[in-house]
């Protein structure tokens, strides 16, 4: 069975978008075109900024219908990364919180595509 590999999230502008998730995930881009740019992480799957003035098919949807998760190993992990990303100036949507599945929390990106990150129960 083929396993999905690929996250692709539809930006308004994809300079700004690559910028801030090198900076966000430490990482350059393998591919970097003005309307597209790749991101291949650590774990092998790889994250995609598209323009979504011009992918095609035309993007309909709005952001932040959606999110990516980052697991961590333990809770202080979460409130780490939690203080990095506040600092930076991320808009929070959800302050950590024990959760059902684990300790969590829940910010966006600059075109509202919800991050989340979180460390199991």
């Amino acid at each position: 069975m083929n396993h999905p590999d690929f996250v692709i999230l539809y930006v308004d502008n994809t300079a700004a978008s690559t910028a801030f998730y090198r900076d966000l995930l430490g990482a350059e881009p393998v591919e970097n075109v003005p309307t597209f740019s790749m991101f291949v992480l650590s774990t092998g799957m790889k994250l995609g900024l598209w323009s979504r003035h011009t992918a095609l098919p035309t993007v309909t949807g709005e952001s932040g219908g959606s999110e990516i998760g980052f697991r961590v190993n333990a809770a202080a992990d979460v409130d780490r990364i939690y203080a990095d990303w506040t600092k930076r100036g991320l808009r929070v949507l959800q302050t950590p919180v024990n959760a059902d599945f684990g300790y969590t929390f829940t910010v966006t990106d600059p075109d509202g595509h919800r991050l989340r990150v979180y460390a199991r129960a």
